[in-house]
C-alpha cells in the first residue's frame, strides 16, 4: 500500500469527508476528454484503448483539463473496460458505438471460462497513476472502475444497448450463472481499484452506468451484494468512495446502502431529496443537466446557482458535504471556455 500525499487543504477531500471547504469543490466527469481540441489532438494519434494503456499519454490527458479549468480533481483517464482488456476479455472501444465485446458471455461455460485481473497487465495504468501523483501536487486523483452490473451487461449484450434484454434474461432467468458472473467481475474490480490504490490514487469512483435499467427490487436481490462487496473490500485504504449511476432516483438509498461514502446524484433528482434517500452523514456528487452547457452562459450561471444553493440545503438535511460535478459525463461539443468559467463561478461562490 503506498504512501498517502497529504492533501488536507484540498476542498474536495474535504467535502467528501465531512468537513468544511474553503470553497465548493468541483471536477466533471469526462473532464479529460472530448471538449478539449488538445484532447482531440492526442487522439488522432492515439486509439482509445491504446491512450488507456499508455503511462505518459494517460497521464497528459488527465492532466489537461487540470492546466485548462482548474478542478479541485483529477480523475485518471482510463475506461471502464480496462479491466476486462486485462484479464483477457477479446475487445475494442469503436468510434461512436462504445465498447464493444468479440464473443459475449452467454452460458455458464462462458463464465466459467473466464480468467482473473493479470496484474501485469495493468502495470501500465498503474505506472500513469505514479506518473500523476508525481505531477498533480496539491490535486487528488481519483481511480475508478465500471460496477460488476455495468460490466456485465456490455460483457452478456456484446456491446451498448438500450434496454438491456439479455442481461435482464440471464438475471431473471438464471441466476446462479448470473451470480457467478456477478461474482467473478466484483474480483475483477476489486482487483483493478486495489492496483491504482496502491499505486496511489486519493480516491475512488463505482460507475454502475446502466444501473438505472433496473428496478429497486432487482437491484438489491441481484446487483446490491457484488457492489457492496467490492466497497466493502477496498474500506480498508480509508478513503473517499463514491458511488454512481444514471436514472437511479429510485435506487439512490440502496446504492448508498452497497457502503461508499459518497453517491453521485444525476441531473433528474434534486440534491435535497438525495439527501433523504441516502444514509445519513453520506456526501453528494453532482449534478447539473451536461445539456445546459449547450445554452448559453446566462443559463450556465442560472442552473449553477440553483446546484450550489441546492448542495448547500442538502448539507442542512443531513449530507457529509457537496462536490459541484455534473449529471453524467461532458458533452463532446461542449466549448472548453464555459467550462473554465463555470468553475470560476463555483469557487465565487
Amino acid at each position: 500500500m503506498s504512501t498517502r500525499r497529504d492533501l488536507t487543504e484540498s476542498p474536495y477531500l474535504a467535502a467528501v469527508a465531512g468537513r468544511k471547504p474553503s470553497r465548493t469543490p468541483v471536477w466533471f466527469m469526462r473532464q479529460a476528454g472530448r471538449s478539449l481540441p488538445e484532447y482531440r489532438a492526442l487522439r488522432e494519434r492515439h486509439s482509445m484503448l491504446a491512450a488507456c494503456f499508455e503511462p505518459e499519454v494517460a497521464c497528459e490527458i488527465t492532466l489537461q483539463p487540470i492546466r485548462r479549468h482548474g478542478v479541485d480533481a483529477a480523475i485518471l483517464f482510463s475506461d471502464i473496460v480496462v479491466p476486462l482488456r486485462a484479464a483477457g476479455i477479446d475487445l475494442d472501444i469503436v468510434a461512436d458505438v462504445g465498447p464493444v465485446i468479440a464473443e459475449p458471455i452467454r452460458t455458464a461455460a462462458d463464465i466459467d471460462a473466464m480468467k482473473p485481473l493479470d496484474p501485469q497487465a495493468i502495470q501500465p495504468i498503474c505506472r500513469a497513476v505514479s506518473l500523476l501523483v508525481d505531477a498533480l501536487g496539491e490535486v487528488p486523483l481519483i481511480g475508478f472502475a465500471g460496477a460488476p452490473f455495468t460490466l456485465a451487461s456490455y460483457l452478456v449484450e456484446g456491446g451498448p444497448s438500450r434496454d438491456h434484454a439479455r442481461t435482464k434474461a440471464m438475471m431473471l432467468a438464471e441466476p446462479a450463472n448470473w451470480h457467478a458472473l456477478m461474482a467473478k467481475l466484483a474480483d475483477l474490480t476489486i482487483a483493478f481499484l486495489r492496483g491504482q490504490l496502491d499505486a496511489g490514487v486519493d480516491a475512488i469512483q463505482m460507475f454502475d452506468s446502466w444501473a438505472g435499467t433496473l428496478s429497486l427490487a432487482d437491484y438489491r436481490q441481484y446487483v446490491l451484494p457484488h457492489s457492496s462487496r467490492v466497497f466493502a473490500a477496498l474500506a480498508e485504504y480509508g478513503v473517499p468512495m463514491t458511488h454512481f449511476g444514471v436514472g437511479t432516483a429510485e435506487l439512490l438509498g440502496a446504492m448508498s446502502d452497497a457502503g461508499a461514502t459518497v453517491v453521485g446524484v444525476d441531473w433528474r433528482t434534486a440534491l435535497t431529496n438525495a439527501a433523504a434517500r441516502v444514509r445519513p452523514g453520506t456526501a453528494l456528487q453532482g449534478n447539473l443537466d451536461p445539456v445546459v452547457l449547450q445554452a448559453g452562459w446566462p443559463v450556465v450561471e442560472r442552473a449553477a446557482r440553483a446546484v450550489v444553493d441546492d448542495g448547500r440545503r442538502a448539507i442542512d438535511a443531513g449530507a457529509a458535504g457537496h462536490v459541484f460535478n455534473l449529471g453524467h459525463g461532458v458533452p463532446p461539443q461542449t466549448d472548453p471556455g464555459v467550462l473554465t468559467e463555470l468553475v470560476a463561478l463555483v469557487h465565487s461562490l
